[in-house]
């Protein structure tokens, strides 16, 4: 997909094109798959705001992502069609946005479309005045009107030629919805930060925390593990907060009482976890997971697989490993970072940001199996008994073809069979591999090869993480080649840019591009201990405060003041499938207020986490990161100093001490005495002497530190 614009059908890269538009010029490979529709698509930028202005037309926004179903549906249905075509080019000027790339203008016209018909998604679809200003929008329209029972879904001919008559007979009824729109816009963004009043005040603030488990209680399923019902999302961000909440209970700083429903943190995640891990979601075969699941069971998945859930999934899973100690978690890590190492990692270090739902036109197909080819591949005992596992059947559980999804335990299956259960293992091990290479020869799914900042930087955490916590030197490799390449191409005059593709790196950066690449730099600071990647963290954030923070009103902006300017600046401040840039950016800020000594950094994260401290707990699926911030900033963090060198045996000791627990709300510093440049850097590490030539580890929490120690038994009673 990326190199070859293409249709869905793939037969875009077969013959020469009839038509070609101004996005064959741009990098983004959802824009190069529109770049040969008969529309005359524009993308967003001068040329397209002018020509509306000028000649006093419409705009006909269209947002998307290259890995999104139903926008190659429209684009084959409606954008492909000449004579649909036809009616946009002569009544709007029609531009097209990809998501990813442009956050700001998906959430501020999203916000506009769920203002107007209460749901949202994509494709996005908006009309706009010349100026920017929305006044009616939607989601996917099919060409034609749709019957679904009693209710008609609009055709997309029939709004075009409804909006264009309304824009040239009843412009004022035009101009009232719009100015009713930026209104709303312009009065969220104004919006300011501060503390309801309500049934939350007066509790000691750690029973915060205890409040948005409960109100996790209330909407978990019990059955299936997960948050809701059909379809059921990951909300890995909650599943991390409800950890933290474990320890806790299990400190006893927080009450060890049960929550209604007989349910515990630490059941609701293994729950969960374990759920998704055995199900259609997750890639039984080459691991990763799908985007999210249709039914509530986790079985059939939207099978595009995002960097972002993986690098956010893996982090979570990662965390159930280090305070439970099951290698089946471990496991899961391993194989959804192996899964990016493998598919998604650029030959300069970059990672690729998607990869479809849809080979060669077809929903899902390269991950669905028929009986008949487990058959050809596997001996009889074995294909049977390995269907028997992974529910592979005549029938199938999906358009008559078989999503894999583990349907019985191991244990009794080899009950059943009467086999040990370490030959039931074998066999199954072994036609997962044999079906892996028999997949590996199928056309695979198109693969969005832009690479974007904020998500490269949370997978950046996830592999340095994955690297500190499992001992994968490999695994460190591609973190620093991940943070070498990001700081090497996507920076421009000192100003951190958003995407990159074919050698071009383009678009000032978003609030998350740089709280989420400070954030990796930091994991990977305490995974490697070079002090370059604690330097540019800062740098980083220092910068953010100076182009984002909203000084009127608390909290950052998404867009930097030398940004164009917009209908409204956008400030996103709840966790989606994605963390918000706020978010983050209060984590990082309290991690290298714990780093460097400087209050300031703490002062800011907590005055905007208190602001929003009671939204929070009550609809805590939707800030489930800025909750381990706060949980961050209530706790305080747990400072850990280590002096020697990093590679020396007595320090490995102790870091491993570190290293194999659950420590959320903490930081490390390690360095040599002699290093110099490393103890200036890092402030934490100053005037700090190793005792008796021995590895050192200091450990320090609410402004007061114990006495140093060089055992590992010695740092296991402190820890």
């Amino acid at each position: 997909m990326s190199e070859t614009p293409r249709s869905p059908q793939g037969e875009q890269q077969h013959r020469e094109p009839q038509h070609t538009n101004r996005l064959a010029h741009e990098t983004s490979p959802y824009l190069l798959q529109h770049a040969h529709n008969p529309v005359d698509w524009y993308p967003w930028g001068e040329e397209a705001l002018q020509k509306a202005r000028q000649e006093d037309r419409p705009i006909l926004l269209s947002v998307g992502y290259s890995a999104c179903h139903w926008c190659h549906v429209m684009e084959r249905e409606s954008f492909e069609n000449p004579a649909i075509a036809a009616l946009m080019n002569q009544h709007f000027v029609s531009i097209k946005v990809d998501r990813e790339e442009r956050p700001d203008i998906d959430n501020i016209y999203m916000q506009a479309v769920q203002a107007m018909t209460q749901q949202g998604g994509w494709p996005m679809t908006v009309f706009l005045t010349p100026d920017g200003r929305p006044f009616y929008g939607g989601t996917y329209f099919p060409p034609d009107d749709r019957h679904y029972g009693q209710h008609v879904m609009p055709g997309f001919r029939r709004v075009l030629l409804s909006l264009a008559q309304l824009y040239a007979q009843e412009r004022e009824k035009i101009e009232e919805q719009a100015d009713e729109l930026a209104q709303f816009l312009r009065q969220r963004e104004g919006m300011p930060l501060r503390r309801r009043e309500n049934a939350t005040q007066g509790l000691p603030q750690l029973d915060l925390l205890a409040v948005a488990s409960q109100a996790l209680a209330n909407d978990f399923d019990a059955q299936h593990g997960g948050f809701g019902g059909a379809p059921k999302f990951p909300h890995s961000m909650a599943l991390e907060f409800l950890l933290r909440v474990y320890l806790h209970r299990s400190k006893q700083v927080l009450s060890p009482g049960q929550l209604s429903g007989n349910l515990t943190e630490l059941g609701m995640v293994e729950s969960s976890l374990e759920h998704m891990a055995k199900g259609g979601m997750y890639d039984q075969l080459g691991g990763g997971f799908h985007r999210y699941s249709v039914d509530a069971e986790w079985l059939v998945p939207h099978f595009e697989k995002m960097l972002y859930d993986n690098a956010l999934l893996s982090r979570a899973y990662l965390a159930a490993y280090l305070v439970t100690g099951k290698p089946f978690y471990r496991r899961i890590v391993e194989e959804t970072l192996d899964y990016v190492a493998r598919e998604m990692v650029s030959p300069e270090g970059g990672f690729y940001s998607t990869q479809d739902a849809d080979s060669e036109g077809v929903e899902g197909k390269f991950f669905l199996w028929q009986p008949a080819e487990v058959e050809a591949l596997l001996n009889a005992p074995d294909a049977a008994i390995f269907m028997r596992y992974y529910d592979i059947s005549a029938r199938g559980n999906f358009e008559g073809k078989n999503i894999l999804h583990i349907n019985v335990e191991v244990e009794q299956l080899a009950k059943e069979l009467t086999l040990s259960v370490a030959e039931v293992e074998q066999i199954v091990k072994s036609g997962r591999e044999q079906l892996f290479k028999a997949r590996e020869l199928r056309v695979k799914p198109g693969r969005d090869e832009k690479i974007l900042t904020s998500w490269n930087g949370l997978m950046l955490r996830s592999f340095a993480e994955a690297a500190r916590h499992l001992g994968r030197g490999d695994y460190l490799q591609i973190a620093i080649n991940n943070a070498n390449f990001l700081l090497r191409s996507l920076r421009q005059d000192g100003r951190l840019l958003r995407t990159y593709k074919d050698g071009r790196a383009r678009l000032k950066g978003y609030l998350e591009d740089y709280a989420f690449l400070a954030d990796g730099l930091l994991a990977l600071y305490q995974a490697s201990f070079d002090p370059r990647w604690f330097v540019e963290a800062r740098t980083l954030m220092d910068q953010a405060l100076a182009l984002f923070a909203d000084e009127q009103n608390g909290g950052f902006f998404d867009t930097g003041s030398d940004h164009e300017e917009l209908v409204t600046r956008p400030k996103d401040i709840m966790d989606n499938a994605t963390p918000s840039g706020n978010s983050v950016a209060a984590d990082v800020l309290l991690c290298l207020a714990a780093l460097s000594g400087e209050d300031a950094y703490r002062e800011r994260a907590e005055a905007y986490l208190q602001s929003l401290a009671d939204v929070m707990v009550q609809h805590p699926q939707f800030f489930g990161q800025a909750l381990g911030a706060l949980d961050f900033s209530l706790t305080r963090a747990r400072e850990i100093a280590l002096l020697g060198s990093p590679e020396a045996a007595d320090t490995q000791a102790l870091l491993n001490v570190v290293n194999t627990r659950y420590l959320p709300n903490s930081v490390l510093a390690c360095a040599r005495p002699d290093d110099e440049e490393a103890i200036r850097a890092v402030p934490l590490l100053a005037e700090r002497t190793m005792q008796e030539g021995k590895a050192t580890a200091y450990v320090c929490q609410n402004f007061a530190c114990q006495a140093p120690v060089t055992t590992p038994e010695a740092l296991e009673q402190l820890l």
